[in-house]
């Protein structure tokens, strides 16, 4: 799936706690099986797949088949849209404090 055809947004995509774990743990080494990272949670196969899946439909995951085996690896380049959100955030952010304590220092004297 390219990045121009993903079926979900990234947002939404990382919104749940289980799958910015996944996203982690994906980070961490180059490519994991399903039974590895299903063993890494408190939940069955089906509820760590479903997960995977909507990760994938983001683009933030890859699969691939290996006999009856399904691995996994991580897509980094569709967090790049949040990098960016961050970026315009935390720049807006610090120019709005520089502002501020401008405005405070002139008032101080």
């Amino acid at each position: 799936m390219s990045e121009n055809n993903q079926l979900r947004d990234v947002f939404d995509a990382i919104a749940d706690p289980t799958r910015r774990q996944l996203i982690r743990l994906l980070a961490e080494a180059e490519e994991i099986p399903l039974h590895e990272l299903t063993a890494q949670f408190q939940m069955g196969r089906t509820a760590v797949s479903k997960h995977l899946t909507i990760l994938k439909e983001a683009g933030l995951v890859l699969d691939r088949k290996v006999g009856r085996e399904t691995r996994f690896r991580l897509n980094t380049s569709p967090l790049r849209e949040i990098q960016d959100w961050v970026a315009f955030y935390s720049k807006f952010w610090s120019t709005n404090m520089l502002r501020l304590n401008q405005l405070l220092e002139e008032e101080e004297e």
